[in-house]
């Protein structure tokens, strides 16, 4: 538990406001104990979250843990706890979690303690469960392939109806061509 200061300090309140600011554009965060990365590592980590929109921010974790009560998000304090940094992702938080899981097999020392999605709370277990899940837009290739597919079947056999004909007029003006010449 945090012990709670007579007089609290204009930068620290201005620290917990970056961070609830950094925090609100986001639904989907990742805990991960960031402790033996070298800066190139964080750095290189930090481009690949980039390109899926999120960032990775190393938080003191008492500015963290007030941050989301005052957002009224579930308890994550028993993620905050060591070095602490978070992914933060505004969207696409199952690709967010498999950036950082192939991460944690090149650098061992990178390690997910767990996540908030949604309004839920994951362990780690369920963070890398939900790695394995389809991503939103790999969700929505497969929906519209499934919406495609009886079109696709009925432009098909609409198409295959006048091919038959063809055939089957160019079958009889074969015979029909044969049965005079011979």
């Amino acid at each position: 538990m945090a012990i709670v200061a007579k007089k609290i300090q204009d930068s620290k309140t201005q620290a917990i406001n970056e961070l609830k600011e950094d925090f609100q554009d986001s639904t989907d965060f990742i805990f991960t104990d960031y402790r033996g990365l070298t800066v190139e590592q964080i750095t290189a980590l930090r481009k690949q979250l980039r390109n899926k929109e999120a960032s990775f921010k190393v938080v003191k974790n008492n500015f963290a843990r007030i941050a989301f009560e005052q957002m009224s998000a579930p308890d994550v304090s028993g993620y905050l706890t060591g070095p602490t940094a978070v992914a933060i992702s505004p969207k696409d938080s199952n690709e967010v979690a498999k950036i950082l899981l192939d991460f944690t097999k090149e650098v061992p020392s990178l390690r997910v303690k767990g996540g908030l999605v949604g309004a839920s709370v994951y362990d780690a277990k369920q963070i890398e469960a939900f790695s394995r899940l389809p991503g939103r837009l790999e969700l929505i290739s497969m929906l519209m392939s499934v919406m495609n597919g009886p079109a696709r079947n009925l432009a098909a056999a609409l198409n295959d109806i006048p091919a038959r004909l063809v055939r089957t007029v160019k079958a009889v003006a074969d015979k029909k061509a044969e049965a005079g010449g011979a």
